[in-house]
């Protein structure tokens, strides 16, 4: 089948792209060298009504990857070797992430949050010999070293690259109190993260690094079985990066990124931080995406441009009680994803700023896969594939025949920017990398459900595992959660199936108000009934303070279900 989708691309934006064959590093080499007195990176705290932060700019950025590089090279490490990294965002992720793409080693992604159990799986599935790691989080990765193929830990405290005023502040307050003093001394191979900076060289050795080789691993969340690490490739991301500055319309040099999606996550790593990179862009960094206090001062503050994020921060932004005491304007682009956009939504952050909003599309696996077009948005739609990638709806059954327009299937997607496969899994890779309806391999299965239109633009309906089953029809949760997100007492929704005897599941609905928020279970039960098929209406409607979310602010369905 043709695709329709290209019609509606904004103006300028081509059907293909070419993109350079460089590894990841590369980018900030460039930018340094093209703006090497702009600021990389803006980093600090909030502090009461005050926001203290510093900057690093480009030059000295990259000055720092180098000498890090250097650093992991004296220590031994070698091209093809895993590194993982478990900090929030700040100076030293980035630092720590591209010097090990400088010398060809891979990047392992760790999630802060992580407890034991779970830093000794991923280590061990990864082979990772080496962790860099937040001073306050050391004692998990100390209490595992000798369950795992763990050798060299460096540790990093979050104070290093605060201004004065606040670096003293921190100590003074905080430090001591939230566990940021630990002592290495005794602990075989444990390393301070600015010891390294200062005994090493200025530049690094070189290293040869093609396109395909594997520059990251991000792990899944292991909603079935174990999680599996993704393979990216320095190709992969850098074509990500390239194509959303051109889809973005990003001005090289002067816009501004907020990075409050974390960089242990895909979303935050590959669309954020190496976008902005990739576009001599200021990245604001974020430590704590819950924050909305700290996103607000420091969008006016910086004159941000640019804030993506997922539906559950722009739901926090709309409804933050103080939103209206800062100055928004200067955001004109911001972006949604890894949950469905409930229309509302949007069209409240687009009231309450200057900026356009769309929603796009993508997993661990593929970076990017879909946006919508900046001058034509569609709501209810994630948009449609980005340049050099292509998307097509199959029957759920066993993905085999293309679907017309309209039909609903599961979403397979293929482009560069699709994973090499999961980390030492080939059973697991070949379930989801299989050959598609048109008989070429590389396409991947995402387990989405969902239909395109006759325009080519996706729409979701849910996940494969999501679906709810009741007496014999399907329902989708996310097509009820839209629905009251529709009703003006509702700030947050989710939807789970919990089982019934008579009709295998029934729909059960945990609602959060709005502040001030009087609605009672009959008025949404009419409300819903009004809107939907009575099949799909919530038969139990549960009422919280707040739902349970990962750091990036997914709710998680899993624990709602588990804690009923």
């Amino acid at each position: 089948m043709e695709k329709p989708w290209i019609k509606h691309y904004d103006k300028g934006v081509p059907a293909v792209i070419d993109f350079p064959r460089v590894p990841i590093d590369r980018s900030l080499k460039d930018a340094a060298d093209a703006y090497p007195d702009r600021a990389a990176t803006v980093f600090g705290a909030r502090v009461g009504p005050f926001l203290l932060d510093g900057s690093l700019t480009y030059k000295e950025l990259n000055e720092s990857v180098n000498r890090f590089a250097s650093g992991l090279q004296k220590m031994g490490i070698k091209k093809g070797e895993r590194v993982a990294i478990m900090l929030p965002n700040c100076p030293q992720f980035i630092i720590a992430a591209y010097a090990t793409w400088r010398i060809g080693a891979i990047v392992v992604c760790c999630n802060p949050l992580y407890v034991q159990r779970e830093i000794e799986y991923l280590i061990n599935d990864s082979g990772a010999a080496t962790f860099i790691v937040m001073s306050s989080l050391y004692e998990r990765v100390k209490g595992i070293r000798n369950k795992t193929c763990l050798k060299k830990v460096i540790v990093t405290n979050i104070k290093e690259y605060f201004p004065a005023l606040l670096k003293m502040l921190f100590s003074l307050t905080r430090e001591k109190k939230e566990g940021h003093l630990v002592d290495i001394s005794g602990d075989t191979e444990t390393y301070r993260f600015q010891e390294i900076m200062a005994t090493s060289s200025d530049m690094p050795a070189t290293v040869d690094i093609k396109p395909g080789d594997t520059s990251t691993l991000i792990y899944t969340s292991g909603t079935t079985g174990k999680p599996k690490g993704a393979q990216h490739t320095h190709a992969s991301q850098v074509f990500n990066s390239c194509l959303l500055n051109i889809w973005a319309k990003s001005r090289r040099g002067e816009d501004i990124m907020l990075a409050a999606m974390p960089f242990f996550h895909i979303y935050g790593l590959a669309i954020i931080l190496n976008t902005a990179i990739a576009g001599g862009l200021t990245t604001v960094l974020i430590p704590n995406p819950r924050d909305m206090k700290h996103v607000l001062m420091a969008i006016e503050k910086h004159h941000v441009t640019y804030y993506l994020g997922v539906p559950a921060m722009f739901v926090g932004f709309n409804n933050h009680p103080e939103r209206q005491k800062y100055d928004m304007s200067s955001l004109r682009f911001a972006a949604s994803a890894a949950a469905p956009l409930a229309p509302e939504v949007q069209t409240r952050f687009e009231a309450n700023t200057r900026g356009k909003m769309v929603e796009a599309y993508g997993l661990t696996e593929t970076i990017c896969a879909s946006m919508n077009p900046v001058e034509n948005v569609r709501h209810n739609s994630i948009g449609v594939p980005m340049p050099n990638t292509d998307m097509k709806i199959v029957d759920a059954d066993n993905g085999e025949k293309e679907l017309l327009p309209d039909e609903t299937g599961e979403i397979i997607i293929k482009g560069p920017q699709v994973m090499k496969g999961y980390w030492e899994k080939a059973e697991e890779t070949a379930g989801v990398l299989r050959k598609g309806p048109d008989g070429e391999h590389g396409w991947f299965y995402s387990g989405d459900i969902g239909y395109v239109d006759k325009d080519g633009f996706f729409h979701i309906v849910d996940r494969k595992k999501d679906m709810i089953i009741t007496s014999g029809y399907n329902v989708y949760p996310a097509e009820v959660e839209s629905v009251l997100f529709e009703h003006p007492s509702i700030m947050e929704a989710a939807v789970i199936g919990v089982p019934d005897e008579s009709k295998g599941e029934i729909v059960k609905a945990f609602i959060v108000l709005q502040a001030g928020g009087k609605a009672g279970k009959d008025e949404i039960t009419a409300f819903c009934r009004e809107r939907m098929a009575a099949y799909k209406v919530p038969k139990v409607i549960d009422f919280r303070t707040e739902l349970p979310k990962s750091l990036v602010g997914k709710v998680l369905r899993r624990e709602l279900r588990d804690r009923g």
